[in-house]
């Protein structure tokens, strides 16, 4: 795996560049997927393909800094794309109706046990590494 190489591009290039890769993966999953006859799969398989483009290039040359730096700037400002998806979300619980309390327990336990394992884990995981540290720090 090679190191991310730097470079002098500036950021406004960097974000246009990477917004033009991905709508060009995307689209041409959507015309792969027309021409397949599975329409409602272009997302996931534009997705995958991106991902798989971007570990080949990551392991064949590198990923450039440019494409990093836009991507993390993508990144930080992407939480306003889910506003519009949870006020959506928010507004179908309501119409469950006598099934908004089962689906509600549903989701709150389905989120707490699993969470409440990796607690347990974490912190078996985190003593013990602090017993090693101590035990060979006396010895």
């Amino acid at each position: 795996m090679k190191s991310i190489r730097s470079s002098k591009m500036p950021l406004w290039m960097a974000l246009l560049m990477t917004l033009t890769m991905i709508i060009v993966v995307r689209e041409s999953a959507v015309i792969v997927c027309q021409w397949a006859g599975i329409e409602k799969a272009a997302n996931i398989v534009g997705m995958l393909t991106m991902f798989v483009i971007l570990i080949v290039w990551r392991f064949i040359k590198g990923l450039p800094s440019w494409l990093t730096q836009a991507s993390n700037t993508l990144l930080v400002d992407s939480g306003f794309a889910f506003l519009p998806v949870s006020a959506g979300a928010g507004l179908l619980l309501f119409a469950l109706g006598d099934e908004l309390w089962g689906f509600m327990l549903t989701i709150l336990i389905s989120t707490l046990i699993p969470l409440w394992g990796l607690a347990i884990l974490a912190n078996r995981w985190l003593n013990r590494d602090a017993s090693s540290t101590i035990n060979e720090q006396k010895g």
